[in-house]
């Protein structure tokens, strides 16, 4: 028989024992209901494993413990739908829309989802297991309970989520954006940590319990344009190699913006601040209010040939102890072959002294 995508989509309205059935007599059946609107249907329990529904509208479609496993869901729009207990196992989701879908108890072992949104879901007991969520929009997901051994989940838009109890470890989370994207774009490497720092930034009374904290994060803060973007890597992969936590502050957002706040509340977690000067207009205005309001080691770098700079490194020095002597390299291997000895050396030996200063200023007080 030829089976027409309108016949196919005929049987698929039917109810979940008929579709079942047939696709059970039909199992070498090659499937494309890409592009159709299936949108506000009831495919609650029905098996849709291996079919191409690439760009298909499944808004606000019923999908309660559906299997999709193995579909080709490529730029899929599931936006309010029920995803509850569905089977998405080795799905292709990349480019999705699942914003606001309910997520619960959702099986995406090992799928593919680069790129996909899943803005404000609701991810609930969810399986992330050796999933890939590259550069996934999770803005205002509520996750619980998730699973997320051994997934990716690089560089994905996080500002407003809610993380609870989180199972596993992940394979890679690198790149975390914690801001609007109106805001100046601040990373993180670790999911739990970017909601705390978040909160740091805009909660005063947590503010004031971080001195408790071991501190290993070290913030960088820069103008970072698509030209210098390999020395900012080379920065943060040399600092994550020995064991810190690079918080990156990247100025090349529009100015409108009142960041002055969120850099020292940033400064302020750190264990040191590395302040690259290659292109110093606004670094220049952040690092004399960082020294004057934050009791941490500022390490200037600078790429040599930098010409016409009203105010230096060795100008602010004079007023602020804090700031070390500038180191200047040549290009990125110098700068890292240099790294250890000329930017962490300094930096870890003045935070010592500033820790042993506090020290003894606080049994000067209790005397």
């Amino acid at each position: 028989m030829n089976w027409t995508n309108k016949k196919i989509i005929a049987i698929l309205k039917t109810h979940f024992l008929i579709w079942n059935n047939w696709r059970s007599n039909n199992s070498n059946l090659n499937i494309n209901l890409s592009r159709v609107n299936l949108s506000s249907l009831n495919l609650n329990f029905k098996n849709l494993s291996g079919i191409d529904f690439s760009e298909t509208n499944f808004r606000k479609a019923q999908l309660t413990l559906a299997n999709l496993s193995n579909t080709n869901l490529r730029g899929a729009d599931f936006y309010e739908s029920k995803l509850d207990g569905s089977n998405l196992t080795g799905a292709y989701i990349c480019g999705a829309n699942l914003g606001n879908t309910d997520l619960a108890e959702t099986n995406f072992t090992k799928a593919d989802l680069c790129g996909a949104s899943l803005n404000a879901a609701h991810i609930y007991r969810a399986n992330f297991y050796e999933a890939n969520l590259a550069q996934v929009d999770l803005m205002g997901a509520r996750v619980v309970e998730t699973n997320i051994e051994k997934a990716n989940i690089d560089d994905c838009k996080i500002y407003g989520i809610s993380v609870w109890n989180l199972k596993g470890n992940p394979r890679s989370q690198s790149n975390l954006i914690i801001t609007r994207p109106d805001e100046p774009t601040v990373t993180v490497d670790n999911l739990k940590l970017a909601q705390f720092i978040y909160l740091l930034i805009n909660n005063k009374e947590i503010r004031d319990v971080i001195d408790t904290v071991a501190k290993k994060a070290v913030l960088i803060l820069g103008r970072f344009t698509p030209e210098r973007l390999e020395i900012l890597q080379a920065i943060r992969n040399k600092l994550r190699e020995l064991g810190y936590v690079p918080i990156i502050f990247d100025f090349t957002k529009p100015d409108s913006h009142d960041f002055i706040e969120t850099v020292s509340t940033l400064a302020h977690i750190s264990k040191f601040v590395i302040a690259d000067f290659t292109e110093p207009k606004i670094v220049l205005e952040e690092v004399p209010h960082i020294a004057r309001t934050v009791s941490v080691p500022i390490q200037p770098l600078c790429m040599k040939g930098i010409e016409n700079i009203a105010v230096t490194p060795g100008n602010l020095r004079v007023n602020h102890r804090s700031i070390l002597d500038d180191f200047y390299y040549e290009d990125i291997e110098h700068l890292m072959q240099n790294f250890e000895q000329k930017v962490l050396y300094p930096a870890e030996s003045m935070a010592q002294d500033l820790l042993e200063r506090k020290r003894k200023e606080a049994l000067r007080g209790q005397e």
